[in-house]
């Protein structure tokens, strides 16, 4: 594992705790030799996760549409940056740099990009790991709405293991390391 992409708010969030733990994510990261590849921006916990690990040493690939890149503010300072025409590009070619996928607090489209690589791998297309960092609790209720799920046969629970979850940035980054892919038959 070289890369992971992360997908999280480019908002700060109400609690300093979000900002706080991007940037130890990105510390994290770079203590273990990761390079991230990310949405690009200067702004929110995208900003704090990016400068962390560029004020760490290490490399960071930004990917931003053009229409975003006003809006979300492009950061300059990056090892690449790609500006590309539309959110399908950007999640390609996130997806093809990342060896793994972690999610940050964010909004809907964090969510939207997670469970589009989340929804890859439950159908095989890769064997990265999917993983939520559990900032504050941020991503209970999901874990509670995968239960639900389940619960009304909607979802394999099977398909509940394709995707890691911890509140710490470095225990989440070592259970990345040690994921193991199992392709689960949907029928």
């Amino acid at each position: 594992m070289r890369t992971l992409a992360v997908y999280c708010g480019s908002s700060s969030g109400i609690d300093p705790i979000y900002m706080n733990e991007a940037r130890k994510l990105g510390k994290a990261m770079v203590a273990n030799g990761l390079d991230l590849v990310y949405g690009g921006a200067t702004v929110g916990c995208m900003g704090a996760v990016a400068d962390a690990v560029l004020e760490a040493g290490g490399k960071v690939i930004g990917v931003i549409p053009k229409k975003l890149a006003n809006v979300e503010i492009a950061h300059k300072h990056l090892t690449e940056l790609h500006i590309v025409d539309t959110m399908h590009e950007r999640k390609a070619l996130m997806a093809q740099y990342a060896d793994g996928f972690i999610a940050l607090p964010g909004g809907t489209g964090t969510l939207e990009e997670w469970f589009e690589v989340f929804t890859w791998a439950q159908l095989g297309y890769h064997n990265k790991p999917c993983a939520l960092l559990n900032i504050n609790n941020y991503y209970t209720p999901v874990v509670s709405l995968f239960d639900h799920m389940i619960e009304q046969g909607f979802v394999r629970e099977a398909y509940k293991h394709l995707f890691l979850i911890d509140n710490d940035a470095a225990a989440l980054i070592e259970k990345l390391r040690d994921y193991k892919a199992d392709y689960i038959q949907k029928w």
